[in-house]
């Protein structure tokens, strides 16, 4: 066997090889196991060890399992040392086609790539095979860049493709691992953890808030410092900090920047535009628009930005400030983007509305709040939506102990069953 090909072996089902799947995550699988059968390029986006590559892995197996020959699936993971080599497309391509003349796959081929974007041109060399009639070759590309995804793509392969966004477990995924009951105190336990897979093996607070720290600077240093060029990576941590620590706060550019100037750091509103762009880029955090639910148009200026997962906050950037009742809102924004809804902060007659949320001809309007301790506490949070006046559901979303009656319309549901009205 030719050496390259010797090398990457044990990162690929062949001949019997068994890779390790990691946790199941049949919400992401089941659906793109929907998708399969077509040269629709499949295309996982998302944060670094979010779980992509496990579950390109869980693909592969599950195709095994229905027939495919392992040989026809070719793993390649621009991560690991041993692929260092594919530094252009041309190197891509040359490897399938060693690969070809090595393992002579019959029929249709299977394409995994992790972490695209390392390699320079890339998507000349998947669209080539997309398109190639020679051979079928039906393909999955991860990628940690939305923007790069999102721009080299549609220009080469405008409706040829299909993305899934990647997150880290959701409450239900994270209950079914640990082997929890539905229930608040495992909402708890997960609010007060993280969502991030490998944090399920990793015991102790201390050993966490390394992981969690190398994480961090993997991202900063790979997705964004090397790949912008950025000059001031002390400003660039600096501003990621900031956001956690005020995510769920309305937030505006030009607020941040002066924040970061009257204490001192030379900076101008260009640099912290282009940076918080950077971070959401690598999928670090998630901005979510202003919406007017009357005059149904957005409102420039102001955002809110929400963490892709709490353990930043947890392990990082515990400052003051920041309760639970930031955190459950927190939750809920990243509940509705699994989900697949498109996700606005509400504004009507000088009230907030914490979430509009759309998916095809659905539009759900929540409202969240830690507990409603009191009627005066239910009154000031069901005020918002009371005045709304269309016939849309809405909700209140809590850690209450007991779900309330609903309310003109209104229903009340505990955060640990969101998931089960999305």
């Amino acid at each position: 066997m030719n050496e390259r090909i010797a090398a990457i072996s044990k990162y690929n089902l062949w001949d019997g090889n068994v890779i390790e799947t990691g946790y199941e995550r049949p919400i992401y699988t089941t659906n793109i196991m929907r998708y399969c059968g077509n040269r629709v390029i499949k295309v996982l986006c998302g944060q670094r060890r979010s779980g992509k590559s496990y579950i390109m892995r869980q693909i592969a197996s599950e195709l095994i399992r229905q027939g495919v020959e392992s040989n026809n699936i070719l793993f390649i993971n621009r991560e690991f040392t041993a692929f260092d080599f594919l530094a252009t497309y041309k190197d891509l391509d040359e490897l399938i086609q060693l690969y070809e003349k090595e393992l002579h796959p019959q029929g249709r081929r299977y394409l995994f790539i992790d972490e695209v974007q390392n390699i320079d041109g890339w998507e000349r060399t998947i669209n080539s095979y997309a398109q190639d009639y020679t051979a079928e070759y039906e393909i999955f590309i991860t990628g940690s860049n939305s923007t790069m995804l999102s721009s080299e793509l549609s220009t080469l392969l405008s409706g040829r493709y299909v993305t899934f966004n990647i997150f880290p477990l959701s409450y239900r995924e994270y209950s079914t691992i640990n082997s929890l009951a539905i229930g608040k105190q495992g909402y708890m336990q997960y609010m007060s953890g993280g969502g991030f897979p490998e944090l399920i093996n990793l015991h102790g607070t201390d050993i966490r808030q390394h992981y969690i720290s190398g994480l961090k600077d993997t991202i900063l240093l790979k997705d964004i410092i090397q790949r912008h060029t950025v000059k001031d990576s002390k400003l660039l941590e600096d501003i990621f900090a900031y956001l956690v620590n005020n995510a769920a706060n309305l937030l505006s550019i030009a607020n941040i920047t002066n924040y970061f100037k009257t204490r001192g750091r030379k900076t101008s509103y260009e640099t912290v535009a282009a940076y918080i762009g950077y971070i959401e880029e690598a999928y670090l955090v998630h901005r979510a628009d202003r919406f007017n639910i009357k005059g149904k148009e957005i409102i420039s200026g102001t955002y809110k930005y929400y963490t892709n997962d709490l353990s930043f906050h947890n392990f990082l950037y515990s400052g003051t400030g920041y309760g639970i009742g930031y955190m459950l809102e927190n939750l809920i924004y990243l509940e509705l983007l699994r989900a697949g809804y498109s996700v606005c902060v509400g504004s009507i007659k000088d009230k907030e509305v914490d979430f509009v949320a759309r998916k095809n001809d659905r539009i759900i309007y929540i409202q969240s709040t830690y507990i409603l301790i009191d009627e005066t506490t239910t009154v000031r949070e069901y005020a918002p939506l009371e005045a709304i006046d269309d016939h849309y559901e809405k909700y209140v979303v809590s850690l209450d102990e007991v779900e309330l009656p609903s309310r003109n319309g209104i229903r009340h549901i505990q955060a640990w069953r969101l998931d089960e009205i999305l």
